[in-house]
């Protein structure tokens, strides 16, 4: 994929969650939420301070994210369905 974020935007591809319940009981298609946890495809090089000074991410190709439940705009990249999102959007790292 030659797809790179610009400054503080990460590229996100979320992690699909379980089709069943821990009782057993099947959710169906049409009943289940967007996921919110992902995993980290691409970063930025990170945003810039008003003086010009690099702020580096926190965050790493490979990190699996918590995030936003409207967070990120959905692109389809190489027949692949993912979140451009900046950096702040993300919750937590898991």
């Amino acid at each position: 994929m030659a797809f790179k974020p610009l400054h503080d935007r990460v590229l996100v591809r979320r992690i699909e969650s379980d089709d069943t319940t821990k009782g057993g009981l099947i959710i169906p298609d049409s009943a289940k939420e967007k996921p919110a946890e992902g995993e980290i495809v691409s970063v930025g090089e990170g945003a810039r301070k008003d003086s010009g000074e690099l702020i580096e991410m926190a965050v790493k190709p490979g990190d699996k994210v918590l995030f936003g439940k409207w967070s990120g705009t959905e692109v389809k990249i190489d027949g692949e369905d993912l979140l451009i999102m900046k950096e702040s959007d993300i919750l937590g790292i898991m």
